[in-house]
Formats: structure tokens, sequence, C-alpha cells
């Protein structure tokens, strides 16, 4: 187990960046995503992430320069186009503008087109939180998982966010409508481990906990079998209809992979504006210690809300330094250091 400080993660990872061509201030807030991930426990979607994002951008998948452009606004509905820069900051400005909608209107949407990976969807989700609102956001991809009762890839994973504020420790949601994501295939095979449940099947058409066995077949397991199947098709047109973008056939067409030219939605709630902030407060403590009450399965086990172990990982990743896999350590350190690695 290889531990890194916070800030060394994060600046280390702000020099990948700004040698793979990104301008310093939205390198360091990219950085400071990525690095967050990984101390908050999601490795696959942080640290992880950092030499494919770099190569990315050397091949144009990912235009570093590009700003979100405001396309139209209806009422507290707004449609921005991502223009293929980065995903994380394009994430960011549409979220941000969803809080301004909602601080206006009590509910605020922003509709974002043309976008590419947003990397962790549930960053979006503490970052509304930590601002007193509410976030319901969602991405669609590129096919990367069979319909139900398929084989071949036609739908994406499609992650969901669901964000709610609380003194006590925001409640937040972060799920993609796969079992397991790619992402967390990687990093359990990179540990040499089996998954804990089934994730998908391998190429015999098996159940299997191999991670491995299932990146090879690309058959991941939906979220609840059929019902994962028929929701991510669900968030998938939505995204597009409401976004006037690319669903997941349209992004496949585009062949470039990474969820380059992908829709996302942003859905805002201002409590204090809609006059629910001490309800709101009064009803997820309540959820809260109803559900720390639960009898746990394992002997001494502790049963917890979403968000509840990330805030721990987060504290003793601050405390302790962040975990890092020291094989892909080394390789950010190269790329920091103006090495091509990736």
């Amino acid at each position: 187990m290889h531990r890194v400080p916070f800030q060394q993660l994060e600046d280390t990872i702000a020099r990948a960046f700004v040698h793979a061509g990104m301008a310093s201030d939205k390198a360091q807030t990219l950085a400071r995503f990525h690095a967050q991930s990984s101390c908050d426990g999601v490795y696959s979607h942080g640290l992880n992430r950092v030499p494919s994002f770099v190569k990315h951008l050397a091949e144009g998948w990912v235009d570093a320069d590009a700003e979100p452009v405001h396309v139209r606004q209806t009422g507290p509905v707004e449609v921005l186009d991502g223009q293929r820069g980065p995903g994380i900051l394009n994430a960011l400005h549409a979220t941000d503008r969803a809080l301004e909608l909602a601080a206006a209107h009590g509910v605020g949407i922003a509709a974002l087109r043309n976008t590419t990976h947003w990397m962790r969807s549930g960053a979006f989700g503490w970052h509304a939180a930590d601002r007193g609102k509410v976030l319901i956001a969602w991405t669609n991809t590129e096919s990367c998982m069979p319909a139900w009762g398929a084989t071949d890839t036609r739908v994406g994973n499609n992650p969901l966010v669901m964000a709610v504020p609380r003194k006590g420790g925001h409640v937040v949601l972060d799920m993609a409508m796969s079992q397991y994501s790619y992402g967390k295939l990687q990093t359990t095979r990179l540990k040499g481990e089996e998954l804990p449940y089934p994730g998908g099947f391998d190429a015999e058409g098996n159940l299997t906990t191999d991670p491995g066995a299932i990146e090879a077949s690309r058959r991941i397991l939906p979220t609840g079998f059929w019902k994962g199947s028929g929701l991510t098709i669900l968030l998938d047109v939505l995204a597009a209809v409401l976004s006037e973008g690319n669903a997941t056939h349209q992004i496949d067409q585009i062949g470039v992979g990474s969820c380059t030219g992908c829709s996302q939605i942003f859905i805002a709630l201002d409590p204090d504006r809609l006059g629910s902030a001490a309800h709101m407060q009064e009803i997820v403590d309540g959820m809260a210690e109803y559900v720390n009450g639960s009898d746990p399965i394992a002997p001494n086990g502790k049963v917890t809300y979403p968000g509840q172990n990330t805030l721990r990982t987060r504290q003793d990743h601050m405390a302790q330094g962040v975990i890092v896999d020291e094989g892909i350590w080394k390789v950010v350190q190269a790329l920091a250091d103006g090495k091509n690695q990736a």
C-alpha cells in the first residue's frame, strides 16, 4: 500500500495536465477533481484516469481550450454546448448554472450536449451539496453494456448521481446502470481480487466474479437485470432529447470513445428558495439515524446510507495520505516531469 499526501497528488496531476497542453488554471481544477476522487476512494476515476485523459488530449478526442457555450434558455431550463471540451470542466460549469437557476426559480435544469467524459459522477453531487443544494444528474455514454437479453453492447451504463445536503454528512448516491463500472473492474483486477458479487458474463456466457473475464467479454451486468437495462435506455433518451444532443447510438457513430459527444442533464433544487430546508434536514437526519440503526448481517458490522463511507475514506486519506496504485503513480509522475508515457 502506497500513500501520497493529497496536495502532492493534486499538484503532480496538475503538472501532468499542463505538460499535456492544458492551461494552468484549468489543469489545477481538473487535478483537484481527480485527486478528490482518489481521496474519496473512487480510484478508478481519479489518479487511474490521468494517463488515459492525457492520451485523449493528444489524440484530439478532448479539446483542451474549448469552453461551454450558451445555446438557449427557457425559464429555469438552459441548454449548453460543451464543444467537446474537458468533461469535468463542462460538467462543473453546467452544475453551477443549474445551481444559479435554482437559486432564482427554486429549480434549475442545465442540459449539456456535445461534451466528453465527466469522470466521477458523484463529484458534482458533492459539489452541489456543499453549497446546500439538491442535485440529480446523469450522463449517457457510448455503448458498453448489452441490453437485457442481448450479447452485444447496444446501451451505455449511463451513470446517475443524486445528492441531498446534510449538516451531519451529505447523502450522495453515485451509481452506473451496470452492477460494476469498467473502472471498478479495472481497480479490482489490478489488486488481483475477485468481485464480491457476479458483475457480468464470461466468454462462455457464465455469470462470473472475475473482473478480467468481464472486461474481455464486455458483457457487464445491468443493475437489477432487466430493470437497469430499461432505466439506462430512458436516461439515454432523456439526456439526448433535453439537451438536443446525441443519444448512445449516435455517440457510437462518432466512433471516438470515452464518451466524446455525450449528453448530460443537471437538475438542481434550492431548499431555501422552495421553503423546505428545515423539513429536509429533519427528514435526512431521521433517515440516517434509522438506517444506521439497522441490524447488520456481519457481527460488529455497520449499515450505512449513501455517501457515509465516502466521508470516512476521505478523512482517513486526508490524515494518512491517499492510497495510490504504485505503477500508475509512477506513470503520472513521469507525465508530470514532461515524459510522454501515456
